[in-house]
């Protein structure tokens, strides 16, 4: 059985979706110009914190919580949302994810290069996630 590798569908989700540097990022949301989402597994969160500000969707919920067809939609993710910026640990998972959003028709979409690690080296604050 010959099947894709996950890194070939991340190289080609990469070649088109919007993707964003952490400097990048910055200016736009040091603008109020984006929403950045972290698609990472609450245990991540749990673990390392978050970008202050930013939005929880996990990655195995993000098309059904955004989906209005679905049971699971959770219409207040995105109310008022501007430019969604996904991200996770290292930028594989949340490139996967912007494609997805992309072939559902959303269109002011795009992740973080670098993911999370990145965020961090440029200076985004990190702030701890409360377990519930």
């Amino acid at each position: 059985m010959s099947i894709k590798s996950s890194q070939i569908l991340v190289e080609e989700a990469k070649k088109s979706i919007e993707t964003l540097n952490s400097d990048q990022a910055k200016k736009l949301f040091e603008k109020k110009e984006i929403t950045l989402i972290d698609v990472r597994d609450i245990r991540e969160l749990w673990k390392d914190g978050t970008i202050e500000n930013s939005k929880h969707i996990p990655r195995g919920m993000l098309e059904f919580w955004l989906d209005p067809e679905s049971k699971y939609y959770k219409e207040n993710k995105i109310k008022d949302v501007k430019k969604m910026v996904l991200f996770c640990a290292l930028g594989w998972r949340s490139a996967l994810a912007t494609k997805s959003l992309v072939d559902m028709g959303f269109k002011n979409v795009a992740h973080v290069d670098g993911g999370f690690e990145s965020l961090k080296k440029s200076g985004f604050k990190v702030v701890e996630k409360v377990k519930k």
